[in-house]
């Protein structure tokens, strides 16, 4: 049903600053660029997702409720949206779960630079069912644009999302038994807590009870990001010289990884870069 995770989307005050930001931390460009129903929207997209950018435009009732969100919750993630081919059945899935489906909409976006148009089809969760994180689903009609790298050491993908959570059986079943997303990993660390990680597509949804963390049982939270890099010290060396801050380069809780936190120029989230560990070549016998 599930086939990717499609887009995440963050919600800033500033969408100039935004569309900045993360042009100077993924070393892409723009890739669709688009104003409508209240908002800007800027949109970065990857090798495996999308991340839009969106901020209140202009004088209406759906700008100001961009406003009110900000207001109330602030500036950053805001909501996950999943890739499916076929919309129609998995709404009918959507509804059997009990996570009552809006009715199927077609959306139609046009680039402010280009005039290309693109299409898809939606529908959303409703958000007091899925632990408060809002969820939608798409089906595209045409893939997206790629945005092109300005560097020679740009972000190659999304790694992993994070979502934070006081209640990880309910949690549990909401991304395995109600999404169908693919548990590959249950884990618990004095240290780290409990972590659930399920695949999606080529990524992973990180579910993680934090050690020592008391919050609301009933509602979950989008918390970060990883980003995917191929070499993690030409992207630091990038990122210290455009005056972004990270940690020092580290190695990952997954054998083979190396990663590094970044610690300004992310617009508030919570980011972790990544380079993979190397894949065996073949007929090398993997550790």
């Amino acid at each position: 049903m599930i086939t990717g995770l499609d887009h995440i989307v963050v919600l800033l005050g500033d969408i100039k600053a935004g569309e900045a930001a993360y042009q100077a931390l993924l070393g892409r460009q723009p890739s669709w660029q688009y104003t409508g129903a209240g908002a800007d929207r800027v949109y970065f997209t990857l090798d495996n997702m999308t991340l839009e950018l969106v901020s209140p435009s202009g004088s209406s009732v759906e700008a100001d409720h961009i406003r009110n969100v900000i207001k109330t919750s602030g500036e950053g993630l805001a909501s996950i949206c999943f890739r499916t081919d076929d919309i129609a059945k998995l709404q009918r899935r959507l509804d059997r779960v009990a996570l009552k489906p809006d009715p199927i909409a077609d959306v139609e976006s046009q680039d402010s630079v280009s005039g290309a148009l693109l299409h898809w089809k939606r529908t959303r969760a409703a958000t007091e069912l899925t632990r408060g994180v809002r969820m939608f689903f798409l089906e595209l009609l045409r893939e997206r644009p790629l945005s092109a790298a300005t560097t020679t050491s740009p972000v190659l993908g999304l790694d992993h999302v994070v979502i934070t959570t006081e209640d990880p059986e309910r949690a549990a079943a909401l991304y395995g038994a109600r999404l169908g997303l693919d548990m590959v990993l249950d884990r618990t660390h004095q240290d780290w807590g409990h972590l659930m990680f399920f695949r999606c597509g080529d990524l992973i949804v990180e579910v993680v009870k934090r050690a020592g963390a008391r919050g609301d049982q009933a509602h979950d939270r989008l918390w970060g990001l990883g980003w995917r890099v191929a070499d993690i010290d030409a992207a630091r060396e990038r990122l210290t010289e455009a005056g972004i801050q990270t940690s020092e380069v580290r190695l990952g809780r997954k054998p083979g990884t190396r990663v590094m936190n970044v610690r300004s120029g992310t617009c508030g989230i919570q980011t972790l870069i990544l380079q993979p560990a190397a894949r065996p070549a073949p007929g090398e016998q993997a550790i």
